[in-house]
C-alpha cells in the first residue's frame, strides 16, 4: 500500500541466500545463440508439498534471514486442496513481553492484501446485479468524479488500476488522531487526473476507497459491518477485522510493529482509506480465505463470479505478468499465481494462489527491516516456493534473437514510473529516482534499478521481438511500440500495477541530473566563498574591490545561493516516504513553495543582472565566467524546479 523510494542496500544474509537460490537456477538455464544447439538438459528435483517437507524448508529458510535483517516477527501459511498445509510463527509479536508469534492467534496487518477482502465485497454485488463493472462509477456515489479524456471512471478500472489518477499519499496512515468517516477522506481527497481510464496503470489506494464507499453505499450498511456479515463471518474469520482502533477482543492478539527488532515498537497504524488497507487479520484466517478462493469463491460467492475475477482483465503490456480485477498475476516456471503484496509502515505482507494446483501461500512480516530486506524476503520465499514444488519438468534453453542488440539500443533512455504523481511537489521523485536503460558489455538491456536478489543487474535476453527473459531467473521485460519507438515498457512483479513511461526531453535525468549537481556545486562554491574571502580579508587586512553597485550584486548573489541551498536542503528532509505519508507539513510545504519560487526566480535575476554587469563593465576574465557560471547554474536549477513541481502552490498530494 505504501509507496516508497527504492533503497538499495542488502544484508549480507540477503546476498548470501541469492547467491544459493541462483546458483540453483544457474545450474538449470542457459542462453543459446542464433543456430546454435540446445544443451541437453536434466529433470528438476521435486518434493511433495506435505506438512513435514514444508516445516522443513520454510524453518531452513527463515529465521536466519529474519534475523539477520532485524525483524521481529512473521507468519507464513501454507494451503493445500482445501486443508493447512502448515501455518509458522517465527520470531516475536512484542518482543519486550517475549510474546511469540501465534499463527492461529496473532493479528498482522497485511496492507493492501486487505483490498482483496474489498473486491471480494465488490463481485458479491456485481454477482447479485447491484453493481455494473462497466458503469460510470458516479452514479453509485453521492459525488461526482469528473471524466477524463472523455471517458469516465468504471469499476473495471479501478479493479484494474487504471483509473487515471495520481497518488493520494497524504495522511494515508496515521498513528494518532481520529480516522475521517470513508466518505468524506474521498470527497476531501480527489486527486489529479492524469491518464485516461483503462490506458495506463497507476496503482490506487484511492481508487479502492471509491469501491469501498460504493460497496457501502450500494449495501447500505457501513463498509466494515458489510465485510464482517459478507466477507469474514461466512467463511468463520473470527480473528479478522477492519475496524479502527482494533474491538476490545481482538486488541491483545495484534503484533506489535516495528521498524526494526532492534527498536522500540511504534504505535497501531491507522489507516484513512480504510477499504485500501485497515484490515487486521490471523495467519490462520487468512488461511480461510485462500482455501475459499481457490475453491472457487466457495462460501463467498459462485464459480463463474471467482473465476472472473481471477482470470486475466488486463494487459498493459503482452509478454509481462497480468492484471486479474483485484489480484494480479505472478508467474514462476510457467505457472501462473493470482497475487497481492502489502506495505504498510512497519508490516509487509504476500499473498499468492495457484489456482491450478489449488494451493495458497501467505507472508507477513511486522517490521520494516533493514534496506529492502522484506520485498527480497517476499521475492525469494516466492521464487525458491515454486522452485521446489513447481519445477520446471525440463529447461528449454533461452534462445537469442538476431535483433537483440537492435531492439536493445531502441529501448535505451529514461523512463518515469505511470504510478507517480504528476501535477505537485511529489513529481520530484520522477527526477531523483527516474529509471534509466542503459546498455550492458554485450549490448543488452541494463537495467541497474531492478537487480537480482544478490544486488547484481540482470541479463536480458531478448526471446521473442521487444519481449526479454532473465537469464537466470524467471524475470521477463517487455515494452510497447508505437510508431517505431519505445514509449513504455513494464517488468514482471510491477508491471500489473506499474510502468515505465518514455520522460521528454525535457524532463530526461541522464542529462538533467548532471547539470543539476554541477548547478548546486556551483552555488555551494559560490556561497561558500562570501565567509571564506570575509574571513581572509580580515585576516589579512584587505578590503574588497568591489564597491557600489557591484558590490550589491555580489552580496545578492549569494545571498540567494544561500538561500536557494537552504530550499534544497528543505525539499530533501520533506522528500522521505514517512513525511510524506503520515507527516503534518502543509506549513512547510507552503513555506518551502513560496520561498522556493522567490528563490528560484530571484536567484536567475541577480545572477543575470551580476553577468551583464561583469560583462559591461570589462570585469577581469576570471570573475566574468564565474558571473556567466552562476547564471547558467541558476537557471538549470530553475528548470528542474518548475519542470518537476517544486515550484508549485498547493498541499494537495
Amino acid at each position: 500500500m505504501m509507496v516508497a523510494l527504492t533503497v538499495t542496500i542488502r544484508s549480507s544474509a540477503l546476498a548470501i541466500l541469492a547467491a544459493l537460490s541462483l546458483a540453483a537456477l544457474d545450474a538449470r538455464s542457459a542462453v543459446l545463440q542464433p543456430g546454435t544447439a540446445p544443451p541437453p538438459s536434466e529433470n528438476a528435483p521435486t518434493h511433495e508439498l506435505t506438512p513435514a517437507d514444508a516445516n522443513a524448508w520454510l524453518d531452513g529458510f527463515l529465521p536466519y534471514v529474519l534475523a539477520e535483517a532485524d525483524i521481529a516477527g512473521a507468519v507464513v501459511v501454507v494451503v493445500k486442496d482445501g486443508q493447512v498445509i502448515t501455518q509458522r510463527g517465527y520470531g516475536y509479536s512484542d518482543i519486550a513481553a517475549r510474546r511469540p508469534v501465534d499463527p492461529a492467534t496473532t493479528l498482522f496487518r497485511p496492507g493492501s492484501i486487505s483490498k482483496l477482502f474489498t473486491w471480494t465485497a465488490v463481485m458479491q454485488l456485481v454477482e447479485k446485479g447491484k453493481i455494473d463493472l462497466d458503469a460510470d462509477v458516479n452514479q453509485y456515489l453521492d459525488f461526482t468524479i469528473p471524466p477524463y479524456g472523455g471517458k469516465p471512471v468504471t469499476l473495471r478500472n479501478i479493479m484494474t488500476h487504471t483509473p487515471g489518477f495520481e497518488p493520494a499519499l497524504k495522511h494515508l496512515i496515521i498513528f494518532e488522531g481520529p480516522v475521517p468517516s470513508l466518505g468524506q477522506a474521498l470527497k476531501e481527497r480527489l486527486p489529479t487526473r492524469v491518464f485516461t481510464p483503462g490506458s495506463t496503470p497507476a496503482y490506487s489506494n484511492y481508487a479502492v476507497g471509491v469501491a469501498g464507499y460504493v460497496v457501502e453505499r450500494v449495501s447500505g450498511i457501513p463498509f466494515e459491518d458489510y465485510i464482517d456479515r459478507n466477507v469474514f463471518a461466512p467463511i468463520g474469520m473470527s480473528q479478522a477485522t477492519f475496524r479502527q482502533p482494533l474491538p476490545a477482543p481482538l486488541a491483545p492478539s495484534m503484533s506489535k510493529g516495528y521498524r526494526v527488532a532492534s527498536a522500540d515498537p511504534e504505535p497501531f497504524e491507522l489507516v484513512t482509506l480504510p477499504p485500501a488497507g485497515s484490515s487486521a487479520v490471523s495467519g490462520a484466517d487468512m488461511a480461510k480465505f485462500m482455501i475459499a478462493h481457490l475453491d472457487e469463491g466457495a462460501g463467498l460467492m459462485q464459480p463463474a463470479t471467482a473465476r472472473l475475477m481471477h482470470d486475466p482483465a488486463y494487459d498493459a503490456v503482452p509478454g509481462i505478468d497480468r492484471m486479474a480485477l483485484g489480484f494480479y498475476e505472478q508467474r514462476v516456471n510457467g505457472l501462473s499465481a493470482i497475487t497481492n503484496a502489502g506495505d504498510a509502515i512497519n508490516f509487509h505482507s504476500n499473498l499468492w494462489l495457484f489456482p491450478a494446483e489449488h494451493v495458497g501461500l501467505f507472508i507477513s512480516m511486522n517490521s520494516e527491516g533493514t534496506g529492502r530486506a522484506t520485498h527480497d524476503i517476499r521475492l525469494a520465499l516466492f521464487q525458491q516456493f515454486g522452485a521446489r514444488y513447481f519445477p520446471a519438468a525440463a529447461t528449454t534453453p533461452l534462445t537469442e534473437l538476431s535483433t537483440a542488440k537492435e531492439h536493445a539500443k531502441m529501448l535505451a533512455g529514461s523512463y518515469i514510473a505511470s504510478s507517480g504523481s504528476f501535477s505537485n511537489f511529489l513529481d520530484a521523485a520522477n527526477f531523483l529516482g527516474q529509471v534509466r536503460v542503459g546498455l550492458d558489455s554485450e549490448g543488452r538491456p541494463l537495467v541497474a534499478s531492478f537487480p537480482n536478489l544478490a544486488g547484481a543487474p540482470r541479463r536480458w535476453i531478448e526471446v521473442a521481438p521487444f519481449e526479454w527473459r532473465d537469464a537466470n531467473g524467471p524475470q521477463r521485460l517487455a515494452a510497447q511500440m508505437v510508431d517505431g519507438r519505445v514509449v513504455r515498457w513494464g517488468i514482471d512483479d510491477d508491471s500489473p500495477i506499474n510502468l515505465f513511461i518514455e520522460a521528454p526531453w525535457y524532463r530526461d535525468a541522464a542529462w538533467l541530473k548532471p547539470v543539476w549537481l554541477a548547478a548546486l556545486a556551483i552555488l555551494a562554491l559560490t556561497a561558500l566563498s562570501w565567509p571564506v574571502a570575509a574571513v581572509a580579508r580580515r585576516r589579512y587586512g584587505a578590503t574588497n574591490p568591489l564597491t557600489g553597485t557591484d558590490l550589491k550584486s555580489y552580496r545578492l548573489v549569494r545571498g540567494f545561493c544561500w538561500l536557494t541551498l537552504a530550499v534544497w536542503l528543505g525539499w530533501t528532509m520533506v522528500l522521505v516516504p514517512r513525511t510524506i505519508i503520515m507527516g503534518n507539513i502543509d506549513g512547510i510545504l507552503w513555506m518551502l513553495e513560496i520561498v522556493g519560487a522567490l528563490a528560484g526566480f530571484g536567484l536567475l535575476a541577480v545572477t543575470a543582472w551580476n553577468f551583464e554587469r561583469a560583462w559591461s563593465h570589462s570585469r577581469r576574465r576570471f570573475s566574468t565566467l564565474g558571473a556567466a557560471a552562476q547564471a547558467g547554474a541558476a537557471l538549470a536549477l530553475l528548470w528542474v524546479m518548475l519542470a518537476f513541481h517544486l515550484i508549485s502552490f498547493g498541499t494537495k498530494f
